[in-house]
């Protein structure tokens, strides 16, 4: 198994949580006929491809996904996928990405494969991967990608982005008193008017390294001192931002204070130095039963047909071949291993902070 020795304890949490018992390290899943015949699908770059693909997805006839997007983002897309490839169906399964690694793991280790197509946060991917559940694949789209959107294994990619930047109600934060750096958070006049979302460890441990450890938590160490307000949901801190009941945010995806924006609501957000990005990705199963199904849906997401398609439900499209003010500006992505590798480390300084030592609970999406 990849990672081998470097398991770590909240994954070793996570799977056990499938099973209903510890993860061993060397766990290895079986590979198969069926594995190398996926993996020559999936790496096929013949100039056929498009029509090898289709023909034989619309013998397989259906494509299983299991996905951490919410419903009313992804029935829109499988509802175009499916009048666009006639006779080949989408059979969705939505949850949380905890329960999407879950389930993907408890299911190998049971020796079923129903899923094709798995998409939800990088940590969750990268578990996936390092669990030998994904295999490489090739899209004509990757063209359009950035290099922040493919690890280094290339065994997932990343088809949206989640943005963590501030946002502000515009009636109650002046234009000149927007905050250019983080460190203008800490100011006098924002003390017990910012809000941060319970369980944005995974940013606060790629701030702190970014700024360096002592005056990263020297700064996160002042702003717990000015009371933030803490609430869970990246969703509803923008609803609370635009309502005035927090004039400000210090982390939020912009994609939920976008769609307020939209709405007319009195909300802005920007973009401060460091940026930092939680790609979520999609990735084809090594032992997926419908596997020309699963590059089609996986081509389709990375499309510009897909992409627009989540630009439209303001989500953050990865490809560049979509024009969206949502990515424009310096950003990079929060390295995975902050969550898989060092989360018992920073998910306690976390909550010795801002939760009084009490247990964080992870947003659905």
């Amino acid at each position: 198994m990849r990672g081998g020795s470097g398991i770590d304890q909240r994954r070793r949490r996570i799977v056990a949580g499938a099973l209903g018992a510890a993860v061993s390290p060397g766990f290895a899943l079986a590979q198969g006929k069926d594995a190398a015949r996926n993996r020559e699908i999936y790496l096929y770059k013949g100039a056929d491809r498009e029509k090898k693909i289709l023909e034989g997805a619309k013998k397989e006839r259906e494509v299983v996904v299991y996905t951490s997007l919410n419903l009313k983002d992804s029935v829109p897309i499988v509802e175009v996928f499916e009048r666009k490839y006639g006779g080949v169906k989408v059979q969705l399964w939505r949850s949380s990405s905890e329960k999407v690694l879950q389930r993907a793991i408890a299911e190998a280790r049971a020796g079923r494969f129903s899923c094709d197509i798995l998409e939800t946060n990088g940590p969750e991917m990268e578990a996936l991967y390092r669990e030998e559940l994904l295999e490489e694949f090739f899209s004509p789209h990757f063209k359009d990608l950035p290099a922040s959107a493919f690890p280094r294994h290339r065994h997932y990619v990343a088809d949206r982005f989640n943005f963590f930047t501030i946002a502000y109600n515009t009636n109650l934060v002046k234009a000149n008193e927007v905050p250019d750096t983080y460190e203008d958070l800490i100011q006098p006049r924002f003390a017990g008017r910012v809000g941060l979302e319970a369980s944005d460890v995974d940013w606060f441990g790629a701030m702190v390294k970014a700024m360096g450890e002592e005056k990263g938590l020297a700064f996160f160490s002042k702003l717990a001192a000015a009371k933030p307000e803490i609430r869970s949901g990246h969703t509803l801190i923008a609803e609370l931002v635009a309502s005035g009941e927090i004039p400000l945010a210090a982390a939020i995806y912009n994609h939920n204070a976008e769609r307020l924006v939209v709405k007319g609501a009195p909300i802005r957000w920007k973009a401060l130095k460091p940026t930092f990005g939680r790609p979520n990705a999609i990735g084809v199963a090594r032992r997926a039963p419908h596997p020309n199904a699963a590059l089609l849906f996986a081509d389709f997401m990375l499309s510009l047909e897909g992409q627009t398609i989540l630009k439209e439900r303001n989500r953050v499209p990865s490809s560049r071949a979509v024009d969206t003010h949502l990515n424009k500006f310096p950003f990079e992505m929060i390295d995975p291993v902050i969550t898989l590798d060092e989360a018992d480390r920073w998910e306690k300084l976390w909550s010795g902070l801002f939760l009084k030592g009490e247990k964080i609970r992870k947003e659905s999406e």
